[in-house]
């Protein structure tokens, strides 16, 4: 059996890299519904498990911590073990994930399953990009990144109105099934086209488990703090403090260990710093809206779960469509006008969503949240692009892996963020989700001002993105 890439393109010929491209876009779309396929049935399992909101929000945040951790571990992994088998490992634990998750007998086996492919989506994640740059001709390298793009944009579109069909039709445990097939296949075409022997293996340094171990603590603690503070404020403020200080801490280890997780001097650069700030700031406002936004139309406007879906699904195709059009974009404007630009229309597009009331039509949801998937898509290539001009070459693989494992952060924060805010405004207003004698009235207030929370966070972003503008040559 061929081992190489040389040979596997010997054998299948100018087409291989196309086949290679599939086999890599089929397991990462299956990381991305796990992700985002199990917020249409947030209120289903609500109502089977018996949660409160600051439970519920729990199945998103433990998916988005999870995945947000395993990134620092990943390019250990890829150095110890190579490309291939990480990549072939993590669609098996994601695979296994969602089998045992769809069988959960209750939360604490669920939450599990929800960590355990948050695990494996933040280990596959930068898997497809190192693929495409030695698979791929230099000259092909955009052209395939965007087609891959594309495909893997469109999961999340899809994602949560096939959910909100299956959620109807065969309960929340069909959702957990979802990935299974993606799963198998990607199996079977890993082992068939992507080459055994890697050049990364082999190389790896000694893991730096402490640093891991702090990260951990500290998110987890923050995490929790948050939760708290709804219902013991002393307790909360005690583990946020904590959570602060063990952050604090691992980077002052990342700072004086010789093989760090996060390499700091990257932080140097103005740019790429204050773009560390709005990529945290954007995934607070990106997965926080994703989670809200299917609670929102099932608990406040009572649609059904597959109608919920497809709110989503005009926006996801826009933004598969606009992906392409803002990468050549990149080329030609200041790419910190971009991001601004972007993360204007997503918060536009939260202020719109706060105007919501009783008879807001299905139309209009769909007009808001195609708004914002715009922005989304101005921002995506944009950051990327403008957070790494200027910065020394030897640093650009920490800074790729640091951006996002702050933006995964701030999703995590996000999801937790708006599950509290909105348990407070829904306290305040004197009802509940699923509160059958409750005025629905006072329920869409409390989520018109959770909406109005995020594009206040938006507004900061967008005042931090001109400042992503390099600081000038010395002459």
């Amino acid at each position: 059996m061929s081992q190489t890439i040389e040979e596997l393109r010997e054998r299948y010929g100018p087409r291989y890299r196309w086949r290679v491209l599939f086999s890599l876009m089929i397991g990462s779309m299956a990381a991305i519904l796990a992700s985002t396929i199990v917020n249409v049935a947030v209120p289903d399992l609500s109502a089977h498990f018996g949660l409160g909101q600051e439970r519920a929000q729990w199945v998103s945040t433990a998916f988005m911590l999870a995945m947000t951790l395993s990134m620092l571990a990943t390019p250990w992994l890829l150095l110890r073990f190579g490309l291939r088998d990480t990549y072939a490992g993590a669609v098996l634990l994601l695979l296994v994930g969602g089998v045992v998750g769809g069988f959960s007998i209750n939360y604490p086996m669920l939450i599990s399953m929800r960590v355990m492919e948050g695990l494996a989506a933040g280990i596959l994640q930068p898997i497809p990009a190192i693929y495409i740059l030695r698979v791929f001709d230099r000259s092909e390298h955009g052209r395939a990144m965007g087609i891959f793009g594309f495909g893997v944009v469109l999961a999340p579109a899809i994602g949560p109105s096939v959910g909100g069909f299956l959620v109807e039709e065969f309960g929340w445990r069909s959702i957990f099934f979802v990935v299974v097939p993606f799963c198998l296949l990607a199996l079977f075409l890993v082992r068939k086209l992507l080459p055994k022997i890697s050049t990364m293996a082999g190389d790896a340094q000694t893991l730096d488990w402490r640093g891991l171990l702090l990260a951990s603590i500290g998110v987890v603690m923050l995490l929790n703090g948050m939760v708290s503070l709804q219902k013991d404020t002393w307790t909360g403020v005690a583990l946020l403090l904590a959570g602060l200080m063990t952050l604090a801490l691992f980077i002052w280890h990342q700072m004086r260990t010789p093989h760090p997780l996060v390499a700091m001097r990257v932080f140097r650069y103005r740019q790429f710093s204050t773009a560390t700030c709005v990529a945290f700031i954007y995934g607070i406002a990106l997965f926080g809206s994703t989670y809200m936004l299917p609670v929102y139309t099932q608990m406040a406007l009572n649609y059904s779960p597959s109608h919920a879906g497809l709110v989503i699904l005009p926006a996801g195709i826009v933004l598969a469509l606009v992906m392409p059009l803002a990468g050549k974009m990149v080329d030609y404007y200041a790419p910190y006008l971009l991001v601004a630009l972007g993360i204007a229309l997503i918060g536009l597009s939260f202020v719109l969503m706060s105007t919501g009331k009783p008879g807001t039509g299905y139309v209009a949801l769909m007009v808001w949240a195609i708004i914002g998937r715009i922005g989304l898509g101005f921002v995506l290539p944009a950051l990327s692009v403008g957070s790494m001009r200027g910065v020394d070459p030897t640093l650009i693989a920490h800074g790729t892996s640091t951006i996002n494992f702050v933006r995964q952060l701030g999703g995590a924060i996000g999801v937790s963020m708006v599950g509290i805010v909105l348990e407070w405004r829904l306290a305040a207003h004197h009802t509940a989700l699923g509160d059958a004698g409750g005025n629905p009235a006072d329920r869409i207030k409390a989520f018109d001002e959770t909406f109005l929370l995020l594009a206040a966070i938006c507004a900061i972003a967008v005042l931090l993105a001109w400042r992503m503008r390099p600081a000038p040559e010395p002459e």
